[in-house]
């Protein structure tokens, strides 16, 4: 109490931002669970059914299992590699003069910010002889005929993880960059006199170290954005895709949230997700802290 005291105007100053955050954020993820356990069409009052949702969703939903598998193999791959492809990108950007790097940074975030980013890439895998890839293959005679990149089962996902790792460099990529300014370059200079030989050992002892909140945030955006992933599969393989084979958990609570409007089960799905998320960000939490060890 008596430290409540001596920090009461720190308190003051955090009470809006805590006010909203509980409105927008915690009071949401709270109802979402609590739907989660009733039965709401949006035109009855919720009625509860205890576990139904959940068993119907692993034991019955036979789309929320492929939803499920396409989400884990996209964030297993997607997660990782454009973690790392943002940081090394920004670690070399980091290097170069500033009018440079600047221009370099620009062109690295602007697909992420971009439009209608997905019409390049439906040009590309358009499915008559004037997409570029077929007229590529065709041309040099791989293939004979088009092939329908975007209506072939074993193709789509495939392309889905191709193109969200060409937009992967977002605000993580700019968070790595902003980290890498901020560390101090005496410790380098200290670092040398300790001992420390390569640019690899600076890295992995000074560096990552120096910049272990921006490694933070920037894993919790990579992980939302590769578990969270809809636009993509949507504008590139339909709503829904051929034999699912896009389907994501994200799509799938689209489905049920704001086309049949079971919004009971939609918010177990959302639990679900939620629940996958949360726990992967504390693996890589434990992860993080070795950095430097």
């Amino acid at each position: 109490m008596q430290e409540i005291k001596a920090n009461k105007h720190s308190y003051v100053l955090l009470a809006p931002y805590m006010l909203l955050f509980g409105l927008f954020t915690v009071l949401p993820v709270a109802m979402s669970l609590l739907i989660s356990f009733t039965y709401f069409n949006m035109l009855e009052f919720p009625r509860f059914i205890g576990w139904q949702n959940y068993s119907r969703l692993f034991l019955e939903d036979d789309i929320f299992l492929i939803a499920i598998k396409n989400t884990l193999l996209f964030a297993a791959i997607t997660g990782p590699l454009s973690y790392i492809a943002c940081f090394v990108f920004a670690w070399i950007i980091n290097d170069m003069r500033p009018k440079v790097r600047a221009f370099m940074t620009l062109v690295f975030y602007a697909p992420s910010i971009s439009g209608n980013v997905y019409f390049i890439w439906q040009m590309i895998f358009s499915g008559d002889r004037y997409g570029i890839a077929n007229g590529f293959l065709i041309r040099w005679g791989f293939i004979l005929e088009p092939v329908q990149w975007l209506k072939t089962e074993i193709y789509i996902l495939a392309i889905i993880i191709l193109v969200q790792l060409w937009l992967s460099l977002g605000t993580g990529f700019l968070a790595f960059i902003a980290g890498l300014q901020t560390v101090d370059k005496t410790l380098y200079e200290a670092g040398a006199v300790d001992g420390i030989k390569n640019r690899w050992q600076e890295l992995w002892y000074i560096t990552l170290p120096s910049m272990k909140p921006q490694l933070m945030f920037g894993a919790v955006i990579q992980l939302t954005t590769s578990f969270a992933v809809a636009d993509v599969s949507i504008y590139l393989a339909g709503f829904p895709s051929v034999n699912y084979a896009a389907e994501t958990i994200v799509t799938h609570l689209m489905d049920f949230g704001t086309i049949r409007f079971e919004m009971g089960f939609a918010s177990a799905i959302a639990t679900v997700l939620f629940a996958l998320m949360v726990g992967t960000n504390l693996i890589v939490q434990r992860l993080l802290r070795k950095v430097g060890e």
